[in-house]
């Protein structure tokens, strides 16, 4: 039977159909790996700040009948990625069911805009969700087709996890920490390389179209390359030349954000790191090597991918060579692509997201 997993958490719920809703219990939905914690943890400080709430965090690859009660019996609920039970659970009209998503922005195609067979399953977990958090007015449509959506329910509050650049961070101590861990001098600029994953096998191994020893013949004296590498291109990726002191693999860097915040330069291709570091308006370069096969064989984009990315588009690693050493950067690309992914930039983003929850219906 389709989604038989998803249909025994619904059935294990409705054991608790009638748990009294705890109006200052606050529930998060995550895996025990903890991926895309960030948003959530946000949130939480944030209903801290306005007065004694109870968290709970359902673990969705645990089954736990308490924990099921706990959820049923929460009056927020969070998530920061799919789940698809959702579609399956009979929740209380007092549960307020939040989706943050985890990335800001839109930028490569997802959920219902690709995959026509998940529609009916999105579907029926947006009938169940109260509202969906987006960075701007200006992407609620692509959202309300990912997620299936009615755009009533989608809400252009901010990203919580964003607020981070706003807080109070000591850059010479978090530089001078990651200098020393990679024993390199702190007087080299850091160029941040983060690749995303193909669906093509062959153009996962970036070393087999960047060359590195050209690239650090030309820059190496003023910058150290960083590569932080996508979970699953480590399939295709050989670790044969680290050793070299050609790069440093900042893969295992806990905070992807620690990394944006003391870089100087981006180099990536279709990941969305390019949408969070352009707040940032530090240069972006974007190493497409495989363009055409991509924007052909993969899943798309919500925009013109060649007009609209916020930095140079380069195809062979002569041209990005020649892009950083010449700053061949164009700044107002950055700001015309901030103001079509972000309404406000503010460190804001958690207060208004819970002062919209805490007024609802005011």
């Amino acid at each position: 039977m389709l989604y038989l997993k998803h249909r025994v958490y619904g059935l294990i719920f409705k054991l608790f159909k009638h748990t009294h809703v705890e109006k200052n219990r606050v529930s998060f939905i995550i895996d025990s790996g903890q991926s895309f914690k960030g948003n959530l943890d946000y949130i939480k400080k944030e209903f801290e700040k306005r007065g004694d709430f109870e968290f709970h965090y359902f673990y969705k690859d645990r089954l736990s009948f308490n924990s099921f009660k706990m959820l049923a019996g929460s009056r927020y609920i969070f998530l920061n990625d799919n789940f698809f039970p959702l579609a399956f659970m009979n929740f209380d009209a007092e549960n307020i069911i939040v989706q943050l998503w985890h990335a800001p922005g839109a930028s490569k195609k997802f959920g219902g805009s690709v995959d026509v067979e998940s529609r009916d399953i999105l579907r029926r977990i947006s009938e169940k969700t109260d509202c969906l958090i987006v960075t701007s007015k200006n992407i609620m449509g692509f959202y309300a087709e990912a997620f299936q959506m009615s755009e009533s329910k989608i809400k252009p509050l901010g990203l919580p996890r964003m607020d981070y650049y706003f807080e109070n961070h000591d850059l010479n101590k978090l530089k001078a920490d990651f200098y020393r861990k990679y024993d390199i001098s702190s007087d080299k600029k850091i160029i941040l390389y983060a690749p995303t994953f193909r669906d093509e096998e062959k153009y996962n191994n970036v070393f087999n179209y960047l060359d590195l020893n050209r690239f650090n013949e030309e820059l190496g004296d003023e910058y150290v390359l960083a590569l932080r590498l996508h979970p699953k291109i480590r399939n295709f990726y050989k670790d044969d030349i680290s050793g070299e002191g050609k790069y440093i693999d900042v893969s295992g860097w806990e905070s992807e954000q620690e990394l944006m915040l003391i870089s100087d330069i981006l180099i990536t291709d279709y990941s969305s790191i390019m949408i969070e570091y352009s707040v940032l308006n530090k240069p972006t370069v974007f190493f497409t090597y495989d363009l055409d096969e991509y924007l052909t064989n993969e899943r798309g984009f919500y925009y013109d991918f060649k007009t609209t990315v916020p930095g140079p588009i380069v195809y062979t690693s002569d041209d990005l060579i020649d892009v950083i050493k010449n700053n061949k950067f164009d700044k107002s690309k950055i700001s015309d692509f901030v103001r079509s992914q972000f309404d406000e930039i503010d460190g804001r983003s958690s207060e208004r997201i819970v002062d919209y929850l805490l007024n609802r219906g005011r």
